[in-house]
């Protein structure tokens, strides 16, 4: 032990500039993210702001209880996990085909070009995506019905169906970040070996071929790590875009866990029943993180730890 502490202190004063740097996200993540961490105990407390965390009365698996029992507990989780879900096995692999069609362009200013195009959606805030869902689902003037209409089919206000809240969700998130997810993509498939295409072209290799057996297998490492850190959040909905698509005919087929926390923890003023359930939800990423991790570093020997 002695020997490892003075390897340490030795490693330590021979690259300082290197820790000092290391100290200050260190030094972030303590205070804003593992620091708040002491609050979660509000979730087995009858919290109450005057009495501060400590001095508020337990209240032990109350609040869970309450959730778990309530009439709305399968619609919320069941409607967090389907549109998570649909948003996953739309969104994760989009990204990876844009990468590897950008990757086949030959065309280096071209190439540029498109990728900039896919990007610049990034930019638009949340605001701007849901106004132009609004304008474009009008029944009247919007341009989803006008390309219905061209089928002969009846104007619709899509915003006001239920049934067209994921759809409309899902495929609108796609759009905007689409451009951007691919960039880690294009940066693994960079440092592909050029050797390896220019091998398969003198085989007669076409560029099908190059694409299964050469470009997907080399970013399959970086596509598994991400493919984790997907499942780890499959749970987390943002909740500022589906808060502004939301409204009383949707509700139902809306309402996530995010919303849920927001309406009740800031809206309503019940943290003790919020922590609770954000808790809840925080429990459940962690199992299906460290469960996708284990079947992926025994499957195909790649992990985050």
């Amino acid at each position: 032990m002695k020997t490892k502490m003075k390897k340490l202190g030795r490693d330590i004063r021979k690259n300082a500039g290197l820790y000092i740097l290391l100290a200050i996200p260190m030094t972030w993540y303590i205070l804003f993210k593992y620091m708040p961490m002491y609050g979660l105990q509000i979730a087995f407390r009858k919290f109450n702001p005057t009495l501060g965390i400590t001095g508020s009365p337990w209240a032990g698996l109350t609040y869970f209880k309450q959730f778990f029992d309530s009439y709305y507990f399968k619609d919320v989780v069941w409607n967090t996990i389907s549109l998570s879900v649909f948003t996953m096995l739309i969104g994760f692999p989009m990204p990876i085909i844009l990468a590897l069609l950008i990757n086949e362009i030959k065309n280096l200013k071209f190439r540029k070009v498109i990728q900039n195009i896919t990007y610049m959606p990034n930019f638009l805030s949340v605001v701007i995506i849901v106004s132009m869902l609004t304008l474009f689902s009008n029944a009247d003037y919007g341009l989803f019905n006008k390309i219905t209409g061209v089928f002969g089919m009846p104007s619709v206000d899509f915003m006001s169906k239920p049934s067209f809240f994921q759809p409309l969700y899902v495929f609108s998130n796609v759009w905007q970040f689409m451009g951007f997810n691919a960039i880690i993509y294009i940066a693994a498939l960079s440092s592909v070996d050029q050797e390896l295409y220019e091998a398969a072209s003198i085989d007669g290799a076409s560029r099908m071929q190059k694409i299964n057996h050469i470009s997907i297998p080399c970013i399959m490492g970086t596509i598994l790590i991400l493919f984790i850190m997907r499942i780890g959040s499959l749970m987390t909905v943002g909740f500022e875009k589906v808060l502004l698509m939301q409204n009383s005919v949707t509700v139902s087929a809306s309402e996530v866990i995010s919303t849920f926390i927001y309406k009740n923890g800031i809206q309503k003023g019940q943290f003790s029943y919020s922590t609770a359930v954000g808790m809840f939800n925080s429990v459940i990423n962690f199992c299906l993180l460290a469960g996708a991790n284990f079947v992926s570093k025994k499957a195909a020997k790649t992990s985050l730890w």
